[in-house]
């Protein structure tokens, strides 16, 4: 049943998506109609101003509805706002998707969590690769990556994924007394299996301790995993253009399967899933799609190009419309996939 977890995280991923519509919108003084907990059909609802609150149903995340999103016929309307103020409104859920993984991974740091240390060791090098061109022999111990000290096999993948196309400095360790650095530049597309330098790496003599940081130590270190995990997430799309390996795609289902995966393994993991899962979020939504948010972008970016002549309503709402039956055609073929691999008993990330 872990897999129920998903619902709760669908809810915290919304819900502070459409907070941060709804922030904008009251500050720009757009009349919000409705702000929704879950999805229709409604359980119970209260007003407080101008603005119902409701909790529904279906909890799969929540929803904020505005006056006039398409008709500037109203002046509180948010057709009527100026197209930089429409801009912000609409972008804003993306920005609180972008700003939750803080807030999430700070909560990773500061529970109880499992972290797992030793010598990461170069168990394999490539041939023809850059780590073998630099001369990195099989068996040494990664020390550094640039300035950054290694305990952990994730720290060190995620530092040479971090810097693709850019050349980077390892501090090899070959026995007590003698150590080495070589320079080498990680692929944006490498062959199946050799990874960005061309090496396989373990951990030996692995020590597992239960770590707990304080607050103030907490947020540091989460700033910096944030930081990483963006330019991550920026370094893999761009690597698509490289010839890298295309994007894996999960819908619903996927994303249950994997949550409960996940949820097995204690609270943190949890929280820094559900980290990864907000700065998916933050991604697609800014992308130009029909129907989300990147889609409704673009048409008042148009707007501005055009120098404020607006794309006919009933044609943006058309697109839109094309582009909700496009999406969901897409997450049933997805979902689809989904059930397949686990009826073959097959993970997403194997």
């Amino acid at each position: 049943m872990n897999f129920l977890w998903v619902f709760p995280v669908l809810v915290v991923l919304v819900l502070a998506h459409e907070f941060g519509h709804f922030l904008t919108a009251k500050w720009a003084g757009v009349k919000v109609l409705e702000f929704g907990v879950g999805y229709p059909p409604r359980v119970f609802a209260l007003r407080r101003g101008e603005t119902e609150y409701s909790l529904n149903l279906l909890p799969l995340g929540g929803f904020v509805r505005l006056l006039g999103e398409e008709d500037p016929g109203d002046p509180r309307s948010l057709a009527a706002r100026p197209a930089p103020i429409r801009l912000l409104i609409l972008a804003a859920g993306a920005l609180m998707n972008a700003l939750l993984p803080f807030v999430l991974f700070t909560a990773a740091y500061a529970v109880p969590h499992e972290v797992t240390s030793g010598q990461v060791v170069v168990a394999a090098v490539a041939p023809d690769s850059p780590a073998a061109q630099a001369g990195i022999p099989t068996g040494a111990t990664i020390v550094r990556v640039n300035d950054r000290v290694i305990h952990r096999q994730d720290q060190a993948l995620s530092l040479i994924h971090q810097h693709l196309g850019d050349e980077i400095t390892l501090v090899l360790r070959l026995d007590r007394f003698t150590q080495i650095e070589r320079r080498v530049v990680p692929r944006w597309a490498p062959p199946v299996g050799e990874g960005p330098i061309g090496i396989q790496i373990a951990l030996q003599n692995p020590v597992t301790t239960v770590e707990t940081l304080p607050i103030w130590e907490a947020a540091p270190e989460a700033f910096r995993t944030t930081r990483d995990v963006f330019i991550l997430f920026k370094n893999e799309i761009t690597s698509w253009f490289f010839g890298g390996s295309g994007p894996k795609a999960a819908g619903p289902i996927g994303i249950a399967q994997v949550t409960g995966e996940v949820a097995q393994q204690g609270l943190a993991p949890l929280l820094n899933f559900t980290a990864l899962l907000s700065v998916n979020l933050a991604f697609l939504n800014i992308l130009p799609i029909p129907m989300l948010d990147g889609g409704r972008m673009a048409f008042v970016l148009l707007e501005i190009i055009r120098r404020g002549r607006r794309i006919s309503p009933v044609w943006e709402s058309r697109v839109h419309t094309a582009g909700f039956v496009v999406l969901l055609a897409l997450v049933l073929l997805i979902s689809y996939e989904d059930v397949t691999r686990i009826l073959r008993k097959e993970t997403l990330f194997p």
